[in-house]
């Protein structure tokens, strides 16, 4: 332990800015957090940082495009599914960091190094309280069960989110049980797939439904919002976690890589590193609302108030391995 908190001291020394004068990242995620953490580690290392953002699928064909050329060093997105896509795309290279080793579970991060979760979020049912017991209420598979016709919601089968939950499913299940799964939580929606996650609870708040599958933090989102409407929306709702007695809740994260054509790689990774770091973990749970990667960090109030969960277990990596399985089980399932 001694010897991983000299590191991490030795971590943000300003003698980094020896490194590199600037770093440039692309960025799928947009919270101003996250530019007040950019300016921290610049505070604390002098290495400038500048930020792209983009869509995610805009930022990995225009890594591809660039190849070698490219200006960016790190790539931060959201989802396994659509860190997975980077790595096999060859826009990221592995990098070897004890610390992060340390600090990052090894589920939550590629087996050789590509990429790194810094933030998680899981994907729960909602619920209107005055319709659903929470006694209805168990796991992902019961949703295909005749009780939820017509009472549910969730977004289109295109989102990379949905995909790496049925590629959870079908690691858990098997191919076939997750297609039977997908027709019959389709034949359950009360419309057809459309919108956000954060639609799904303004309708599920509306009376259009009665249980949305949705990501935590944006619920944190419309909580905090600064539309007293959506306020209104999460104070009518609350959150299950699905599958506590078996495998458990599934969870997903944001996280970055190195891109591969980064001529700043060490000053990238004491980048990654300062992501993993007590500070910016406990900003992010405060923050955006999602849950840290690095045990020990105190969750804030309001994810204290959903409660404690068991999460499930599965290497994060096997879900983007086994993301065309789940496209192809959406489509055969008529799954918009």
């Amino acid at each position: 332990m001694k010897a991983l908190f000299l590191y991490t001291l030795s971590l943000f020394s300003f003698c980094s800015a020896s490194l590199a004068d600037t770093l440039t990242i692309y960025s799928y995620r947009h919270y101003e957090s996250d530019v007040l953490l950019f300016d921290k580690f610049t505070e604390q290392t002098g290495i400038e940082v500048e930020v792209v953002k983009s869509k995610a699928g805009a930022l990995l064909e225009r890594l591809k495009a660039e190849g070698d050329k490219t200006p960016a060093d790190i790539l931060i997105t959201s989802d396994a599914g659509r860190l997975h896509q980077a790595r096999e795309a060859g826009v990221l290279q592995p990098i070897r960091s004890p610390f992060l080793e340390q600090r990052v579970p090894a589920n939550l991060r590629d087996t050789d190094g590509y990429w790194f979760g810094f933030t998680q979020r899981a994907r729960v049912l909602v619920y209107a309280p005055d319709r659903v017991s929470e006694d209805e209420l168990s796991t992902y598979e019961d949703l295909g069960t005749a009780d939820w016709r017509g009472r549910l919601l969730v977004r289109s089968s295109a989102n990379v989110y949905n995909q790496s939950l049925l590629s959870s499913l079908i690691d858990a299940n098997g191919n076939q049980q997750a297609l039977q799964w997908a027709k019959a939580v389709r034949k359950n929606m009360a419309r057809p797939p459309q919108g956000s996650d954060r639609d799904q609870m303004r309708a599920v708040a509306a009376g259009l439904a009665d249980v949305a599958i949705v990501n935590t933090y944006y619920l944190g989102l419309l909580a905090n919002s600064d539309n007293q409407k959506d306020r209104a929306v999460a104070a009518q709702l609350k959150v299950f976690f699905p599958n506590q007695a078996a495998r458990g809740t599934h969870v997903n994260v944001s996280g970055a890589g190195v891109v591969a054509g980064s001529d700043q790689v060490e000053a990238a990774q004491r980048f990654l590193e300062y992501l993993a770091t007590d500070e910016a973990q406990s900003a992010f749970t405060g923050a955006t609302y999602e849950y840290p990667v690095v045990s020990g960090i105190e969750w804030s109030p309001l994810l204290q108030q959903w409660g404690t969960f068991k999460a499930d277990p599965i290497s994060l990596a096997l879900l983007g391995e086994l993301n065309a399985d789940a496209i192809r089980c959406f489509n055969q399932a008529g799954w918009e």
